[in-house]
């Protein structure tokens, strides 16, 4: 939905592909576990079938030890997911916005087409009649971009640029100005209206998924009394839902790796692996809709939040202790 900048607010390509690569790390932070999981699950799974496993069992290299090397790389993989969501996506995310806010509109003249509205820059409607080519028949342009209103009927126009600027140059028609209660009509032969630096609809104020960390910490602690975020009290439970995505959601990684690691204690041939495999992997999943599904209800107060940081927490220790007493020798 990101082409939107260029189909319907008429932004330029070169635009639309930096926004989108600003973005990647937004996608990757959401999408990360579900890639770690699916990842791993198959990796574990094509390894035990294949036996490529059992050249760590043959060299004295025991279960445990070889899922402890997993987790210490998953740790490494949750301060990475950290990192990625509380610092590299959010600054990311504001440096596309401001990119579309610093932004003219420079694929706009390509949007305008005959017998539709055309809606891409704030304050500004323009209805062509008929178009052909570059020229145009029957323009209705309505200009609220300033104090006051501003409603144009030419019979004929054309697009024209002289490299700089971008320009609709219209014949025979009249300007209806409207300016509160005032009304001033006139007629003309030609006139020239300047399609530069009009102002995009697309959203230029920053979200609070784009704004630092440093700064959603500050709102809650009462400390933040700039304009980057307003720190009232509605706007306070998604400022913490942000901070507890961002930092305590990754905790989800370890106890990921944890669970698909149970796929080497079972071994191949466990006459119920197949079982055993399609248990842990809704489990897992189970535990990925858990950690999204949790979030919602996290920031709603101090219970809710503590069981969010507990939850994975409490799985994975319980789930590694009775690992390691049951098979710390095999």
């Amino acid at each position: 939905n990101y082409f939107d900048f260029v189909s319907e607010d008429g932004h330029g390509l070169k635009i639309y592909f930096a926004y989108t690569f600003l973005n990647f790390p937004k996608i990757i932070h959401r999408i990360f576990p579900f890639m770690l999981f699916i990842s791993l699950f198959y990796t574990i799974i094509r390894y035990e079938k294949n036996d490529e496993l059992n050249i760590f069992w043959i060299n004295g290299i025991s279960k445990i030890k070889f899922i402890n090397y997993i987790i210490l790389f998953s740790i490494f993989l949750m301060f990475l997911q950290i990192f990625i969501g509380s610092y590299l996506s959010p600054s990311s995310q504001l440096k596309a916005r401001n990119l579309i806010k610093n932004s003219n509109i420079d694929f706009f003249t390509n949007l305008i087409n005959d017998g539709k509205f055309i809606n891409a820059v704030k304050g500004l409607t323009i209805f062509i009649d008929q178009k052909n080519s570059e020229n145009f028949t029957n323009i209705f342009i309505d200009d609220s971009t300033k104090n006051i209103t501003r409603l144009i009927y030419a019979q004929n126009g054309i697009l024209a640029s002289d490299g700089k600027e971008k320009k609709f140059i219209l014949f025979n028609g009249e300007v209806i100005n409207i300016d509160k209660n005032k009304l001033n009509i006139f007629e003309f032969d030609q006139i020239d209206f300047n399609l530069e630096n009009f102002g995009s609809n697309s959203i230029i104020q920053p979200k609070i998924q784009e704004i630092s960390s440093l700064s959603l910490l500050s709102c809650i602690l009462g400390k933040n009394k700039s304009i980057e975020i307003p720190c009232q009290t509605d706007s306070l439970y998604e400022t913490k839902q942000e901070l507890l995505k961002r930092y305590f959601k990754p905790l989800y990684i370890p106890l990921i790796t944890m669970l698909c690691s149970l796929l080497i204690i079972s071994g191949k041939y466990n006459p119920n692996f197949k079982k055993i495999s399609i248990y842990i992997f809704l489990t897992v999943l189970l535990a990925i809709f858990i950690s999204e599904a949790s979030l919602r209800y996290s920031a709603t107060s101090i219970t809710t939040m503590i069981l969010f940081l507990l939850i994975p927490i409490f799985i994975f220790c319980t789930t590694y202790i009775f690992t390691y007493l049951k098979f710390k020798n095999a």
